[in-house]
């Protein structure tokens, strides 16, 4: 069959809701034979794609070789082309990367901030889906599990290079064919292509696996190309069932609390594959594999006992396990001017209204003081009022009360968490707070029967 029909074909089965009609694509070219195909068969199956090319400095002339090869062939067929040049050498001194993962980290960087200048524009109908292509084939894919299956994996590793990454917004359709299949396509329709001399250099462990590793196993068993792609497509099958399995039991354990994840300590402790569901859970919070046994601990550590992501924290509360996102503990000021509507802060955005109309005794119960609303009597308040974080020593006097009370002690009485009352802003005029967000206003700026104008403000997390 000609290789342009087992393209439509396997793209029919892999991404049958991307059409040509409500598809744009970005597809990443760096001139070697297999995007070359890559962009061939795009053309011919009549996608709407923009070319892409990285120029990461680092093979001197040929890496500009490359380039304005990959500029005559956007030519040749009447394609945009957008063009990246990166100083990758420096960028990985300064991350403390490798070559290769520095390359990788730039390069899909790049990717996502075109697509999310496509989405903002937009330019294209909004029933328009935008897609990275890349060219992965399915040698890619072998030596891919090779290196995986050596350096230690778990099942989603076997199962290789996935053909589509939604949430990433990336497709492999060439994952199905053989890198002499795209040779040969190449060959037959007279298609010009880039070689790049590094990839006979074993430095990389990828050139390593394919020019010295593989060969020497296909002497034992000269099968083994054949047989890893089809452990693939099983291991593929395998991960499904897998995850479906693994996620029911996390969703089963997690909670949902605010901006937090709360997990019962008995509960998570009577998982009977207890390492595997606690790695598969604390992974999608930034969590890496080495930290399972050290979460597995604080099953049975001490209350306030915890362990750090970049981004999350889990804590030990007296029974609960905490998941809450890890922020700093220096606390955020923003400043309100009178008249602004909106204001935005990373639990959520207040929109502020003055209602300027003069109120009886009998209109006073149509305010109410609701967790997400408070009705306050603008004659009592100064303007620019503060949004802060609460902090140790802030006090208030509480709806429905004539004293003040420490703020932090009305935050225990609530019996907050250590992370919820983290979390906890508050609102205030000239070093007086207004309201204490989604809990409860001051009592000295209540409405009253002497009201004559309110200040509404609406908290939406």
């Amino acid at each position: 069959m000609d290789l342009l029909h087992k393209f439509q074909e396997q793209w029919q089965e892999e991404f049958c809701q991307l059409t040509p009609g409500n598809t744009r694509l970005l597809v990443a070219v760096s001139g070697g034979v297999d995007s070359v195909v890559l962009v061939d068969l795009l053309q011919r199956a009549g996608f709407d794609f923009v070319m892409a090319h990285v120029n990461f400095q680092l093979r001197g002339s040929e890496s500009e070789r490359d380039e304005q090869f990959v500029r005559s062939l956007a030519d040749k067929y009447g394609n945009e082309l957008l063009v990246k040049k990166f100083d990758t050498k420096l960028y990985a001194e300064e991350h403390k990367l490798s070559i290769q993962e520095a390359a990788r980290v730039l390069r899909y960087d790049w990717f996502s901030e075109i697509l999310a200048g496509w989405q903002l524009a937009g330019n294209h109908r909004q029933t328009v889906q935008y897609f990275i292509v890349t060219a992965h084939h399915a040698d890619d894919n072998i030596e891919t599990v090779l290196m995986h299956f050596f350096r230690g994996t778990g099942i989603q590793g076997m199962a290789g290079i996935q053909p589509l990454l939604k949430e990433r917004q990336l497709i492999r359709p060439l994952l199905g064919f053989r890198k002499n299949e795209l040779q040969l396509y190449a060959a037959a329709r007279d298609l010009s292509f880039v070689e790049d001399s590094s990839n006979a250099s074993d430095k990389y462990t990828r050139n390593y696996f394919r020019n010295q590793l593989l060969p020497q196993i296909k002497e034992v068993y000269p099968q083994v190309e054949e047989n890893l792609l089809h452990n693939i497509e099983r291991f593929r099958e395998i991960e499904e069932i897998y995850r479906q399995s693994v996620d029911q039991q996390v969703n089963r354990l997690l909670e949902v609390k605010g901006t937090e994840w709360h997990v019962p300590v008995m509960k998570w402790k009577q998982v009977k594959t207890l390492s595997t569901i606690t790695w598969e859970l604390i992974s999608r919070f930034g969590f890496h594999a080495a930290q399972t046994a050290e979460v597995i601990k604080l099953l049975d550590g001490e209350n306030g006992g915890y362990q750090l992501s970049l981004s999350y924290r889990i804590i030990r509360n007296r029974q609960w396990m905490i998941i809450s996102p890890n922020h700093t503990a220096t606390a955020q000021h923003i400043q309100i001017e009178e008249g602004q509507a909106e204001v935005v802060f990373e639990n959520g955005k207040l929109l502020i209204t003055t209602n300027s109309e003069t109120f009886t005794h009998s209109l006073t119960h149509s305010f109410t003081h609701s967790p997400s609303e408070a009705s306050l009597d603008a004659s009592e308040i100064r303007f620019p009022l503060l949004l802060r974080k609460w902090k140790a020593g802030d006090y208030f006097y509480p709806l429905g009360m004539q004293k003040k009370k420490k703020l932090g002690k009305f935050l225990i009485d609530l019996k907050l968490s250590r992370t919820e009352k983290e979390q906890v802003w508050v609102l205030e005029s000239d070093k007086r707070i207004l309201w204490v967000l989604g809990y409860r206003i001051d009592n000295r700026f209540r409405i009253t029967e002497k009201t004559k104008q309110v200040l509404q403000v609406n908290y939406r997390k």
